[in-house]
């Protein structure tokens, strides 16, 4: 496993807690929180992306 830096849990409403981290090669993680183990995983950039695409609805339509 990784050398991953974890965030604290983001959590909004209800039981749903997300972590996000970094290693050292710049990778970024996303995991459930108290389940780090089972961590999806993609670039830094490939992250960045995505809470951009978030911010500006592209994943409304899963709410």
């Amino acid at each position: 496993m990784p050398d991953i830096a974890w965030e604290d849990a983001f959590r909004a409403e209800g039981n749903n807690c997300y972590r996000m981290g970094t290693d050292a090669d710049g990778n970024s993680y996303i995991a459930v929180a108290g389940q780090e183990d089972a961590y999806l995983t993609d670039s830094g950039d490939a992250l960045r992306q995505l809470i951009r695409d978030i911010n500006v609805g592209k994943a409304d339509h899963l709410l």
